[in-house]
């Protein structure tokens, strides 16, 4: 195809896609009605299959050895040559209960679309219908993955492994063959109508972590007789500190934060359990190597200490890290898209954390930031909060945007 051809192709695709706003609309409502938690987004799941199938893409459903829970729509281009490009969505949401008073309110207790997946997977539904539409206008092949749980993990039904969505989806193969992979965020620390790129790092890798020490209960009249678990836990606590603190290379960015602590069950009796749970976040794989070795050394000695015992279960996290050719398609597919000067590239890593990470660590690609910040409409809340909400018109920028990156570059 002659450069002037393909250039009035994308620019048809483009038009094509701004048409859709409705459609995206209406899907992310329902999708934000209707939230699912982790894996268990069955009924998402099934809505992406059907309009993938209506759109004459191939369709594979229950994908993933562990849980089976994700869907992978696959589109080949009609010209000759081309690379393998894989377009990812989340559709899980988080439980919290919705304080937005708007007609499309989730109708599901306690869970809510707080981190913008319904608007993921309503873009990403978006560009697979642009490009089956002009399927014949561009080359390769187009992997559209729409993934379960990525907003946590759950114990494997075959292993036991702490396993994020992305992880299940990678081990059922969906990288094999892929040259350039990439996924959207939307982001109300920017404005709508922007769009960000890490130069490098994006996020940390953020890892979870269970520790359970078990002692000997007793009576406080004789805590020679005990084993006491509250103490195991807290020289476990101070340990770890400490090795956060003296341990850990100080140019490092690092965190780490306990977060909830389970023991005993009256106050005059040693405890003979107790449960503390946190996470740490991290850039380097050295780091949180070390972290997590530190982690396991320190629940080892404490339990030691007070003649107890331990078990460990920790879902390593992985950051996330941008490849510099793919920051450069961005960068070009974000200009045709909004411009030069909504294009936002000297962004400070977060340390929040995304399972993104672990595709782009077998493949190139990006993780993009979609602005969605609009304080005129009062859509100003941060993700995660009870009163999260964005502007809709972000839903065709973001479309354009992956129609760009899968058919443009």
């Amino acid at each position: 195809m002659s450069l002037n051809r393909n250039t009035a192709a994308i620019a048809e695709m483009m038009a094509y896609a701004g048409s859709l706003h409705e459609e995206l609309v209406a899907i992310r409502r329902d999708l934000h009605r209707h939230p699912e938690l982790l894996y268990d987004t069955d009924r998402t799941a099934a809505l992406v299959a059907r309009l993938l199938q209506e759109w004459g893409i191939d369709v594979r459903t229950g994908v993933g050895p562990h849980f089976g829970k994700g869907v992978v729509g696959v589109l080949r281009g009609g010209l000759d040559g081309g690379r393998t490009i894989l377009l990812r969505a989340d559709m899980d949401a988080l439980p919290i209960a919705e304080l937005n008073e708007i007609d499309y309110k989730s109708i599901t207790h306690g869970i809510m679309h707080a981190c913008g997946h319904d608007a993921h997977t309503a873009m990403l539904l978006g560009a697979a219908k642009t490009l089956a539409a002009y399927r014949e206008s561009f080359a390769g092949e187009i992997r559209f993955v729409f993934q379960p749980a990525e907003e946590g993990a759950l114990p494997s039904p075959l292993d036991g492994r702490l396993l994020s969505g992305g992880r299940d989806m990678i081990e059922a193969g969906i990288l094999q063959g892929v040259d350039r992979c990439y996924a959207l965020h939307v982001w109300p620390e920017l404005d709508a109508g922007t769009i960000g790129v890490h130069p490098q790092y994006a996020m940390a890798a953020s890892s979870h972590f269970q520790v359970t020490f078990r002692g000997t209960n007793g009576h406080h009249s004789s805590p020679h007789l005990a084993a006491d678990a509250i103490q195991m836990t807290a020289a476990y606590i101070a340990g770890v500190n400490g090795m956060m603190a003296n341990s850990i290379d100080p140019l490092e960015q690092a965190v780490l934060a306990f977060g909830t602590l389970r023991a005993g069950t009256v106050i005059n009796a040693i405890a003979e359990q107790s449960v503390l749970t946190g996470t740490f976040r991290a850039f380097s794989k050295q780091t949180v190597a070390a972290i997590t070795a530190g982690l396991e050394r320190h629940a080892q000695a404490a339990s030691l200490s007070y003649g107890g015992s331990y078990d460990i279960v920790l879902r390593e996290g992985i950051a996330v890290v941008n490849d510099s050719k793919a920051i450069e398609e961005v960068i070009r597919a974000a200009t045709s898209v909004l411009g030069r000067e909504n294009v936002l590239t000297q962004l400070e890593p977060s340390l929040a954390g995304e399972d993104f990470g672990w595709y782009l660590d077998q493949v190139p690609g990006a993780f993009v930031l979609l602005g969605c910040l609009n304080e005129e409409f009062g859509q100003q809340e941060g993700l995660h909060r009870p009163r999260f909400n964005l502007d809709e018109a972000i839903l065709v920028h973001g479309t354009r945007l992956l129609v760009q990156l899968a058919a443009g570059s």
